[in-house]
């Protein structure tokens, strides 16, 4: 095996399988047919492990994390009798320690890892498909079967002038060493809410502005009482704008828009975009394969993984639907299997869990109550606030929601839908509970540990069918 950062030489170009793309997926494909006995040639174009650990999920989750002891030290006040205070003394230090968990982790769990694997040979470059196989950088590796999982980058909004002015992304946001007086948030999807928080809680005065509402494809309920928490950390929330063009100003940068009809104007030291993803699909010869893609650029695939040319799969955010790392993962480690002996593995979303780490942190898995009754479905649901939740009470935090959705007939969970500080711990619950085909009475019966988060599901359960202000603790 070569070594896993330089390209390989003198090494046997004929493979079982060809995986394009370095990431989470790549990664989950190669390791899933090395260990089935297949010869696999790993293909990895710039810094190896993709998105989720260079400049996604670790580095922005360790920043989160890093802003999170100043917000306690101001909420401190709301216990009788207890006052603190924090600062930020070195933001750069900050950054600079975020930096170094990242490269600790690519080491641990990318390059470390690919040296355990005898089958797995890397070649480092751009890939090209070509007839039997993928070409990189002149040399060509065949293969009867390939994956492709090339991931995604951030994309950029057709607003007029975003060319003129220099705009930070979900990438180079991160790597600020100097905090900024001020910050235009643009997007009002899980990227955008997450920074906008971040940098707002280090003392950055954020905007956003977004088309619709804040996590437009959720539960309004949530949307609206999320855009609430935020304002009351000071961040201001532009929703409903329609983007005019966006200029150079004396402050920074300028975003005209209009709302309700009327003008506006917001201005900014800097401007974040986060619009959302773009697949990586370009520049691998695609159309010329007879592979299929959509106008979007995501890779068109059936529920085996399959594209449109017979042999060549595709996973993770170059489809362009579900961008979280642990589906990148499980559906490129579907597509290996299929590769590898007959397509006998079928893709499955109806449990996933997503979770956005905002504080309260907004945590969802199944359907909305919008997408059920488009489903079809006699759609009945349950909310609860926090007030009901003793944690919540506990810990003098009743921000937040919990929403549930059932068909009325079954009376099947459909989704589950939670607004917590803690959300993101009791998520997983619902997900077992929507995979195993559970109804609401089978949930609202379920023996939850008192004084948890998670007991939230078990009352919002049980509110099907009671007014559970009326019941005493732990009553069901």
């Amino acid at each position: 095996m070569s070594d896993c950062c330089t390209p390989s030489r003198d090494i046997a170009k004929t493979y079982d399988l060809v995986v394009v793309g370095a990431g989470s997926a790549g990664f989950s494909a190669a390791i899933t047919a090395a260990e089935q006995g297949a010869r696999v040639a790993l293909v990895g174009d710039g810094t190896i492990g993709g998105t989720c650990v260079n400049v996604g999920c670790v580095p922005s989750k360790a920043l989160i994390r890093a802003v999170e002891p100043l917000h306690q030290a101001r909420a401190a006040s709301r216990f009788d009798g207890v006052r603190a205070s924090a600062a930020i003394a070195d933001w750069s230090g900050t950054v600079r320690q975020k930096d170094r968990l990242v490269d600790d982790l690519r080491q641990a769990k990318y390059q470390d890892v690919l040296q355990g694997y005898d089958a797995i040979t890397y070649h480092e470059g751009a890939a090209r498909l070509v007839e039997g196989g993928v070409e990189v950088g002149g040399v060509r590796l065949t293969a009867d079967k390939v994956i492709i999982a090339t991931g995604s980058r951030p994309g950029v909004p057709a607003i007029p002038g975003i060319e003129s002015v220099p705009y930070l992304t979900s990438t180079t946001a991160l790597e600020l060493e100097a905090l900024p007086r001020s910050m235009l948030v643009i997007g009002g999807g899980y990227i955008g809410v997450e920074l906008a928080q971040m940098f707002s809680r280090a003392g950055v005065h954020v905007t956003i502005a977004c088309r619709s509402r804040l996590l437009p494809e959720g539960e309004p309920e949530i949307s609206q009482a999320l855009q609430r928490y935020l304002m009351d950390e000071g961040v201001t929330v532009v929703a409903g704008a329609v983007y005019g063009s966006i200029d150079p100003s004396g402050e920074g940068v300028a975003l005209s828009f209009t709302q309700s009809g009327g003008p506006g104007v917001t201005t900014a030291e800097h401007v974040l975009i986060t619009t959302g993803r773009v697949p990586n699909s370009d520049g691998l010869g695609l159309p010329e394969m007879g592979i299929q893609i959509s106008p979007t650029g995501g890779i068109f695939i059936d529920d085996r993984m399959r594209t449109t040319r017979a042999g060549v799969y595709a996973a993770g955010d170059v489809t362009g639907t579900d961008q979280f790392v642990y589906m990148a993962a499980y559906g490129a480690r579907l597509a290996a299997r299929n590769a590898l002996n007959g397509d006998t593995q079928v893709y499955d979303n109806r449990a996933m869990p997503a979770v956005v780490f905002t504080d309260p942190q907004v945590a969802t898995v199944g359907l909305t109550e919008a997408a059920a009754r488009a489903a079809g479905h006699d759609v009945q649901t349950s909310m609860i606030t926090l007030h009901h939740v003793p944690r919540a009470l506990a810990a003098r935090d009743t921000r937040g929601l919990i929403k549930l959705v059932a068909d009325r007939g079954t009376r099947r969970l459909l989704g589950a839908h939670i607004l917590a500080p803690e959300g993101a711990d009791s998520i997983q619950t619902a997900a077992v509970a929507i995979k195993c085909g559970m109804t609401v009475e089978q949930l609202g019966d379920t023996i939850f540990p008192y004084l948890t988060t998670v007991e939230g599901l078990k009352l919002a359960a049980l509110t099907f069918n009671k007014d559970v202000s009326k019941l005493s603790c732990c009553a069901g």
